[in-house]
């Protein structure tokens, strides 16, 4: 059951089959992936009886290679199978011998790794051995792009549609943290149903619910700020400004600074996309045409360059200032000002 490449949905697919591999190694930098699975897998494999004397749970600082192999050596109780799962793998010291066990594996156990924000080096023997026998799947990041279809599937999935201003409220507050982003389209479905999984059906989360359950403002946010900005909106840009100095509990200089320099670090890798078309630039960026349309098109045309990266510079400055670096501790609020300022003048 080789699989390199192999997709989440397609690993999901094989699970509910009962298309069982007898090793998992999940990787990668995006941890929703990797515990979806490994929960999948365990669920898939055992009743929940059947876990007290069939589900070992090690973690890779406290355990070896070793270890691991006698624990999948073992075999199940009252069960026809059982799961040795290995969380934080990426802590073991080594895996190496592995492949020695895969070679004459257990056919009654499931082993399951997980190894979080890195990966296994694909020219390690046992890596090879993986490919050969079971999974070895990759958990990566979303880009931009990728957030508003994710957040669609995952609510058309409790049959909940989503107005596109809501969507990018979401995916402008909490940002492509997939564990937070699923948190809180949970808050929403708790609140759009009447307490059942079967109350929200046929619904539709609006962007009023988001402002409702978040705390973010539909009108007043960083996404709006961040628009107001690249179509160099001084009236518009200022009004957002006010309103986070009179709501502080909205504002958090961090959050904003992270998101308006990512937004001006894409505008100035927008200048050197190979295909000048928004469609270009999108494929380039990894944003959606909606995007590169509405937000980074206008930025392109209202800064220059050079602007930009003197843009860039300030806001690293105004990150320093934020953290009290210099001595002088400053409101955000005066601090966010002042950036504001200079973006626009």
């Amino acid at each position: 059951m080789a699989a390199r490449g192999i997709t989440f949905d397609e690993i999901m697919r094989d699970l509910k089959a009962q298309k069982v591999a007898p090793v998992y190694y999940l990787m990668g930098e995006e941890d929703y992936y990797i515990d979806k699975l490994s929960d999948a897998i365990v669920a898939t494999v055992l009743t929940e009886d059947e876990r007290d004397f069939n589900l070992d749970i090690v973690y890779g600082a406290e355990t070896d290679i070793d270890k691991v192999i006698e624990l999948a050596h073992a075999y199940p109780m009252m069960a026809e199978k059982r799961v040795v799962l290995v969380r934080e793998a990426q802590a073991m010291r080594s895996i190496d011998g592995l492949e020695a066990y895969l070679a004459h594996l257990t056919p009654t156990t499931v082993l399951v790794f997980c190894h979080k924000h890195g990966k296994l080096d694909a020219r390690k023997a046992a890596a090879k051995a993986i490919q050969q026998v079971g999974v070895i799947f990759e958990s990566k990041r979303l880009f931009e792009n990728q957030l508003a279809p994710f957040i669609a599937h995952y609510l058309r999935q409790h049959d909940v549609d989503i107005k596109p201003q809501a969507i990018q409220m979401l995916a402008g507050h909490v940002g492509s943290d997939l564990s937070r982003l699923t948190t809180e389209m949970d808050k929403l479905l708790l609140a759009l149903s009447d307490g059942s999984p079967e109350g929200c059906k046929g619904r539709v989360i609006s962007a009023a619910l988001v402002e409702e359950q978040t705390g973010m403002s539909k009108d007043f946010n960083d996404f709006e700020l961040q628009s107001a900005l690249a179509q160099r909106n001084i009236f518009r840009a200022n009004q957002i400004v006010k309103y986070y100095q009179g709501n502080p509990r909205s504002f958090f200089i961090t959050k904003t600074l992270t998101n308006l320099f990512t937004f001006f670090s894409d505008v100035m890798l927008s200048y050197y996309a190979p295909e000048k078309s928004d469609a270009g630039i999108a494929a380039w960026l990894g944003k959606t045409e909606w995007k590169v349309r509405m937000d980074i098109g206008p930025a392109r045309r209202n800064y220059s360059g050079v602007k930009v990266m003197q843009i860039l510079s300030e806001i690293r400055k105004t990150d320093a200032q934020s953290k009290g670096v210099g001595g002088v501790r400053t409101p955000h609020e005066e601090l966010l000002q002042d950036l504001i300022f200079f973006i626009l003048h």
